[in-house]
């Protein structure tokens, strides 16, 4: 990892990006009044709460319809805010917190594609996997401390591998600039 000599401002607007989105499901459980949300239980890839998040206010009904159509949203899995479920399961609103931050450490560093960061990334998404099938084998029942670690570690590599690649397309642009001049 070397510090960038230059900022990178694709991996800033990425970051700005998901900077906003996860800032969303912190502030949507608080635009609307207290315990009106109390169990969002549902399936993955069904919007199954279509009547209760369709009054809440723009753009905190999207927040809660991504997170409806993307996210199972146990209510024993997810974090209360105000009251209120979070639009997302604890593992996946930590993925996103730890998107942002992997893109946050990446707007000062640059690291460069190789064998060692691509096992390092595949390493960071072990444990979550781990803990799924795990869990889902029955073996054991996870928590929501569990699952913020792992989703928070998944994270973080993501973001890293996002900057990267936004690096790598950006090196491949200049690239192509030196090589038409």
């Amino acid at each position: 990892m070397e510090t960038r000599e230059r900022f990178s401002k694709a991996v800033f607007v990425v970051f700005l990006i998901f900077l906003v989105w996860s800032l969303l499901q912190f502030l949507a459980p608080l635009s609307i009044p207290s315990d009106s949300l109390k169990d969002l239980t549902g399936l993955s890839l069904i919007s199954d709460n279509y009547e209760d998040i369709e009054n809440i206010p723009i753009p905190f009904n999207f927040v809660y319809s991504a997170g409806d159509r993307l996210c199972h949203q146990k209510a024993e899995r997810s974090f209360f805010i105000n009251g209120n479920q979070m639009p997302f399961c604890a593992r996946c609103t930590a993925i996103w917190a730890g998107i942002v931050i992997g893109l946050a450490l990446m707007i000062f560093y640059k690291i460069k594609l190789d064998e060692k960061i691509v096992i390092l990334i595949i390493i960071g998404i072990i444990p979550i996997g781990l803990d799924g099938i795990i869990q889902l084998a029955g073996f054991w029942e996870s928590n929501n401390l569990i699952r913020l670690i792992t989703g928070s570690i998944t994270g973080f590599v993501v973001g890293i591998a996002i900057a990267i690649i936004l690096n790598e397309l950006n090196e491949i642009i200049e690239f192509r600039k030196k090589e038409n001049n």
